[in-house]
């Protein structure tokens, strides 16, 4: 008998955090979004009161349904807020040790019964589920950016997670309209073990003067259809992430082809992360992106 999944708690109030919390609001669950800043809290309520308002405008939602959904979404600072959640999924960033320090404050406060699930793009879901005192309730659930316009959630079982845990998440991802992809607990699971290594190469092409910035992204564009080019997706996602799933590919695989390029080592170093720092790829700062290569 799959668990009964009412209320959902969210931890972390970035990209991911507030887009899940807006899809399951609105697909009727009472959502508690949690976030150790106040300002990170705020800043993601406003998002998905944007988010819900582009949707409206769009005639998606309805304003009554955009009202209800915003009313079952509480922010919340404390874990201790988290306690009565049937399920709790963690958006903080991709690092493991602070991934595990969450699920051991959480867990110290959650309800036995409840399930724990991780948003991650490509940590192992067996070893962080061993850092829980649940790994049989625990589970990947992996959405895509961004969470309300993607279709697809990567669903990844620990070598322990029970069939309850998997059932119950299955049909948590479906009544959010969502559809699911289930893979095996391997690094970078099935998108961005297929995703990454391709932007990576889009950066190697880069730096060994194959093509510059524009060439590359129009390449894509308009010669294989993608919707955004590799290096713009590549700043969308952050220069960041891309490089730390590279390296847990790498790390995991042992195998040399997901050899982060060192042009994307330089750009994380020097800060320019994409986007989220108005420089990567591309320099944001201006009234249009232009190439800073």
């Amino acid at each position: 008998m799959a668990a009964v999944i009412k209320k959902v708690g969210v931890i972390g109030a970035g990209q991911m955090g507030n887009g899940i919390a807006h899809v399951a609001a609105l697909a009727g669950f009472d959502v508690v979004l949690n976030d150790v800043s106040v300002d990170r809290l705020k800043s993601g309520m406003a998002t998905i009161n944007g988010n819900l308002a582009r949707q409206v405008s769009k005639k998606a939602v309805s304003e009554d349904d955009k009202a209800k959904a915003m009313a079952r979404i509480t922010s919340a600072e404390k874990l201790d807020d988290l306690a009565d959640c049937d399920l709790v999924i963690e958006t903080a960033v991709e690092k493991e040790e602070v991934k595990r320090k969450i699920f051991h404050e959480l867990c110290a406060v959650l309800k036995p019964e409840a399930i724990v699930a991780s948003d991650t793009s490509s940590i192992s879901i067996t070893r962080l589920a061993a850092a829980t005192d649940r790994p049989e309730r625990f589970i990947g659930i992996h959405f895509m950016n961004p969470v309300p316009l993607m279709e697809l959630v990567e669903l990844i079982r620990g070598i322990a997670t029970d069939d309850q845990t998997f059932e119950a998440s299955k049909e948590f991802v479906a009544k959010l309209g969502k559809q699911v992809a289930v893979s095996e607990d391997f690094p970078a699971f099935i998108v961005n073990r297929i995703l990454l290594p391709m932007i990576n190469e889009a950066i190697y092409t880069l730096y060994e003067g194959v093509g510059n910035v524009e060439a590359i992204d129009a390449a894509m564009k308009l010669g294989a259809h993608h919707p955004m080019g590799p290096l713009e997706l590549a700043d969308f996602i952050g220069l960041d992430t891309c490089l730390s799933i590279m390296q847990v590919l790498h790390e995991g695989l042992a195998d040399s082809k997901y050899r982060p390029c060192p042009l994307l080592v330089k750009y994380v170093e020097a800060g320019w992360l994409g986007r989220k720092t108005q420089r990567g790829f591309y320099d944001y700062r201006g009234a249009k992106p232009v190439p800073t290569r």
